[in-house]
């Protein structure tokens, strides 16, 4: 029994050497496509990989992790700056107010808080100026167009008036 769970042990652990290989070489393979003819870049690129890889490998949300991995699935520098950025949006869209404005944006991007947040935050500041605008006519004329989308609302107004 002793000598299964310590040949087991020994599996795992050159398993975990050859992956580790695996993901230094694929990054030093990308370092080299990305400067071919640049030593020095090569390995300012690859050192930027591995401290980017070895963040992601602790990192928590594993939905936002996912995301960053499709969208840039050989860079992990990439993946860094992208998980960041849509965990503070996820963070951001958690704590909305405007139970509308959220679902209009969840809807046109429901994987990408980045968007999510991007259309939130441009679709309230056409709501509230939608709310202060004085022409009925164009006011009402765009709504109808538009019922759902304040951005483009504001946008239809503010052809017609001006």
């Amino acid at each position: 029994m002793k000598k299964t769970i310590l040949s087991l042990f020994l599996v795992i652990c050159v398993a975990g050497v050859a992956f580790a290989q695996s993901i230094e070489s694929q990054i030093r393979e990308f370092a080299k496509r990305e400067y071919p003819n640049d030593s020095r870049m090569q390995q300012y690129i690859y050192n930027k990989q591995i401290a980017a890889y070895n963040y992601l490998v602790t990192v928590k949300d594993s939905e936002v992790k996912e995301f960053a991995s499709r969208e840039y699935p050989y860079d992990y520098s990439m993946q860094k700056y992208i998980y960041d950025r849509q965990l503070a949006a996820k963070r951001y869209m958690k704590t909305v107010k405007d139970a509308e404005v959220k679902k209009f944006s969840v809807r046109e991007y429901p994987h990408d808080y980045s968007m999510q947040k991007y259309i939130y935050d441009r679709q309230l500041a056409a709501k509230r100026y939608m709310s202060t605008v004085t022409n009925q006519e164009a006011k009402n004329r765009a709504i109808r167009e538009y019922p759902y989308d304040y951005s483009m609302q504001k946008y239809i107004y503010d052809k017609l008036v001006y």
